[in-house]
C-alpha cells in the first residue's frame, strides 16, 4: 500500500511559501503526522517561485503585496529528471525538487513541480510562479501541472501507489492521466481515488468553460467528460466525485452541507486537526513533557490534563503570553500588557468571517474592554478581494480613532510562525463566521494545546467540540443568525467570558484545562491521518 496525496498548496513551515492559509497548513500538518506515524505516504505540490505574498500595511491601512524570489535550493534537492504534458498542443516541461519531511518514526517525501526552466517559453515558466495569483486560463494550466505532471512524476518515483488522494478539486485532472493509462475505465480509476472536498459555497468549487478545457487539455479529455464533469462546464468537484471510490468533507457539519451541495453522491466527512508537535509552544510542551509523558507519541494522553496542577497551567500560560505580547509591542510599540485578557482574531481576511462583527456597538465594547481586554487581530486577504482588504482597512481605523480607549493591534503578515505564536499566547481565540461557510477551521484547535479558550459560532469543527462555557464561549445557537442577532450573542458572551476571567480564576483555569483535555485528544491531525486511513485509504 501506498497513498500518493495531491494539493495545491502545502504549508510546511513560514520558510518556504508554497501555502497561502488553511487549506496548505492542513496538508503539511497532515505529511507531519504520517511522518511521525510512518504511514507509506509520499505528497505532491507545486513550487511557487514567489509565492503567496508578504504582506504590508501602507499609513492609508491599506493591504500591499510583495512577491519576493524564492530560491528551494537550501530547502530541498532538484531531482535529474523531468517530465511533460500537453498544454494547448505544446510539450511544457516540469522539473521534479524533493523535500523529506522527518517525523518521529519515519518520513515523508514531499515532490514540488516546477515549470520555471529553460526549456520552457517564458509564458510556461510563469505556470507556477505564483499561488493563486492567476486568471481562469493560469488556475487550468496550473491544475494541469498538478493532475497530469504530478501522476507522471510519481510514475517515476514511485511505482506501487495504490491509492490517488485529491485534497480538493485542485488535483482531479490527474484522474485524466489515470483514465488514459487504464483504457477509459471508470471503475479501475475509481477503485484508485479519493477525495476532500473543503469548502461549503458554490464560488469555492471550480468550473471551466469546456471551449478552455479543451483548448488547454486537449487529447487528455476522454470522450464522455461531459458525463463525468457535468454538462454545461468543467466541474473539478463532480469529475472528482464520479471518480472516486470515497469522498468526504472535513466535519460533520461541512459533511451534510457538501451532500446538500450534491445530491446523489455519497460524502462522508473526517473532521480535520492539527499537528500537536508542530502548534504546541515550548512551554506547554515542557509541562505535557512532566505531567503526561508519551502525549508526543500518543496525544490522546492529553485527555488527562485534568491531572495537572493548576498553579502549573497559568504558569506555562503566562509565559506563553509573554512571549506573544513582546513581540506585539516590539512591532507596534502599543504598549500591551501581560495582565489583561488578551482576545487573538487571526484568518484570511474574507467578508463572511465577519471580523469586524465585535465592533457592532462600540460603545459597549469600549466600557467593557478599557483596562481589561487587548485585541490581537491578523490575516491576509487575497490580492482580488477588495471586500476582504476593505475589512483590514476598517480595523486600522477603528484602532487609530479609539486608540485613547480600545488596546486593538492589527499585526502584518500573518504567516506559520506568526500563527504559532498567537495560538500559543491568545487567552482567547475569537472566531464569527456565518454558518455554515466554515468548512471546519482549524486555528482554534491550535489554541487548545496552549491553554487557550475558545469563543466562535457554531460552524465547523467548534459545533462538535463545544460545551458551552465547560470548555470554551458558544456565539449564538445551532441556528442560522442574522449578524445583528449574532452580534448581540457575542456581546452576551464576552460579557460573561470578562467576568470569569477576572472574578473567578479558578473557574477560568477549570475552562483551560477542560479545553486542553476535551479538544487536544481528538481535534490532532494523527487521529485524522489514521482515520483516513482506515475509512479510505485501506
Amino acid at each position: 500500500m501506498k497513498i500518493a496525496y495531491f494539493c495545491m498548496e502545502v504549508g510546511l513551515n513560514e520558510n518556504i511559501p508554497t501555502y497561502s492559509g488553511g487549506l496548505g497548513v492542513l496538508a503539511g500538518d497532515h505529511i507531519k503526522s504520517a511522518a511521525d506515524l510512518n504511514l507509506p505516504l509520499v505528497a505532491v505540490t507545486l513550487l511557487y517561485k514567489r509565492g503567496y505574498f508578504i504582506q504590508n500595511i501602507n499609513g492609508m491601512g491599506e493591504q500591499e503585496e510583495i512577491y519576493p524570489y524564492f530560491d528551494p535550493r537550501a530547502f530541498m534537492e532538484q531531482l535529474p529528471f523531468k517530465v511533460t504534458v500537453r498544454i494547448e498542443g505544446r510539450d511544457v516541461h516540469v522539473g521534479v525538487w524533493k523535500y523529506n519531511q522527518v517525523g518521529l518514526r519515519g518520513r515523508v517525501p514531499v515532490y514540488f513541480l516546477d515549470t520555471d526552466i529553460p526549456l520552457n517559453s517564458p509564458e510556461d515558466r510563469l505556470i507556477t510562479h505564483y499561488l493563486y495569483g492567476g486568471d481562469h486560463h493560469t488556475r487550468i494550466c496550473q491544475e494541469v501541472v498538478l493532475g497530469i505532471g504530478g501522476y507522471l512524476a510519481l510514475k517515476r518515483l514511485e511505482r506501487d501507489v495504490t491509492t490517488y488522494h485529491m485534497n480538493e478539486g485542485h488535483a482531479v485532472f490527474l484522474t485524466l492521466a489515470l483514465l488514459k493509462d487504464h483504457d477509459g475505465s471508470v471503475e479501475r480509476v475509481r477503485e484508485k481515488c479519493v477525495f476532500t472536498t473543503h469548502t461549503p459555497v458554490p464560488a469555492g468549487h471550480d468550473r471551466f468553460s469546456y471551449d478552455l478545457a479543451h483548448r488547454v487539455l486537449g487529447p487528455y479529455l476522454p470522450p464522455n467528460i461531459k458525463d463525468l464533469a457535468g454538462d454545461k462546464e468543467l466541474n473539478t468537484t463532480i469529475l472528482a466525485l464520479n471518480l472516486s471510490r470515497a469522498s468526504n468533507g472535513v466535519s460533520q457539519l461541512h459533511g451534510e452541507v457538501s451532500r446538500q451541495m450534491f445530491p446523489g453522491y455519497d460524502i462522508g466527512y473526517i473532521t480535520n486537526g492539527v499537528h500537536h508537535l508542530s502548534w504546541t509552544g515550548p512551554e506547554f510542551s515542557a509541562l505535557y513533557d512532566e505531567h503526561l509523558p508519551g502525549w508526543r507519541e500518543q496525544p490522546q494522553l492529553l485527555s488527562k490534563a485534568h491531572d495537572i496542577p493548576d498553579e502549573a497551567v497559568r504558569s506555562a500560560k503566562k509565559k506563553a503570553k509573554r512571549r506573544l505580547i513582546s513581540y506585539i509591542n516590539a512591532v507596534s510599540g502599543a504598549g500591551f500588557s501581560e495582565e489583561l485578557l488578551t482576545v487573538c482574531f487571526a484568518r484570511r481576511a474574507a467578508a463572511y468571517k465577519r471580523a469586524t462583527l465585535i465592533f457592532a456597538d462600540m460603545e459597549y465594547l469600549l466600557n467593557l474592554s478599557f483596562d481589561r481586554v487587548q485585541y490581537i487581530f491578523a490575516g491576509k486577504a487575497h490580492p482580488k478581494d477588495h471586500a476582504g482588504k476593505d475589512l483590514i482597512k476598517e480595523l486600522v481605523r477603528i484602532g487609530k480613532q479609539y486608540e485613547d480607549r480600545l488596546r486593538l493591534v492589527f499585526v502584518p503578515n500573518y504567516n506559520i510562525w506568526l500563527g504559532a505564536l498567537m495560538t500559543q499566547g491568545a487567552d482567547v481565540w475569537l472566531n464569527t463566521p456565518r454558518r455554515p461557510r466554515e468548512a471546519c477551521g482549524t486555528s482554534g484547535m491550535k489554541v487548545c494545546f496552549n491553554g487557550g479558550v475558545n469563543m466562535s459560532v457554531l460552524d465547523g469543527w467548534w459545533r462538535e467540540a463545544c460545551r458551552d462555557r465547560v470548555n470554551g464561549w458558544a456565539v449564538g445557537d445551532d441556528e442560522d443568525q442574522t449578524d445583528e442577532e449574532a452580534a448581540g450573542d457575542l456581546y452576551q458572551e464576552i460579557d460573561d467570558l470578562v467576568t470569569t476571567y477576572y472574578a473567578s480564576p479558578r473557574k477560568w483555569t477549570d475552562v483551560m484545562k477542560n479545553s486542553m483535555a476535551d479538544v487536544s485528544p481528538f481535534f490532532n491531525t494523527h487521529r485524522m491521518v489514521l482515520e483516513y486511513l482506515h475509512k479510505y485509504y485501506l
